[in-house]
């Protein structure tokens, strides 16, 4: 990738959608925040995120039709719907063990000090892996 591109990156569940924003400059990505999954709040909240950090590319993290986690494919489906009223193009990317590599990664923070992790962090941390794999897979097809 040659030129500089911002990227939010969403975990879909039922309860919290985690969210991340990545750039492609460094291939690396921040967890941002998790948000509530239901209500017109989540809308407002992500309307806000795309307004702060004007992405040009919006991630949706998808499970493959293998994991038990595939019941809710139209739900996130749906969800990856409801965000193109934002005009930004949006990609589904395989989300495949995102979560347990957030746990893993979360739980060796802690193991070197970092403060005992939340319920909503394993959301935002997934999304974090979903844009960087997300970017690095973009930096090898450039």
């Amino acid at each position: 990738m040659t030129d500089s591109k911002t990227v939010l990156a969403f975990d879909f569940g039922l309860a919290r959608v985690g969210v991340a924003v990545g750039q492609s400059i460094t291939g690396t990505a921040t967890a941002l925040t998790t948000l509530q999954a239901s209500g017109d709040a989540l809308d407002s909240a992500i309307d806000t995120l795309v307004g702060q950090w004007r992405p040009s590319r919006l991630l949706v993290g998808l499970p493959d039709d293998s994991q038990s986690a595939s019941s809710i494919r139209p739900q996130i489906l749906a969800f990856a719907g409801g965000l193109e009223r934002h005009g930004v193009p949006i990609d589904l990317v395989d989300e495949s063990f995102s979560s347990r590599e957030a746990e893993t990664r979360l739980k060796l923070r802690r193991q070197a000090g970092a403060r005992r992790a939340r319920r909503g962090d394993v959301d935002a941390e997934a999304a974090r892996i979903i844009a960087e794999q997300w970017l690095q897979d973009a930096s090898r097809a450039t």
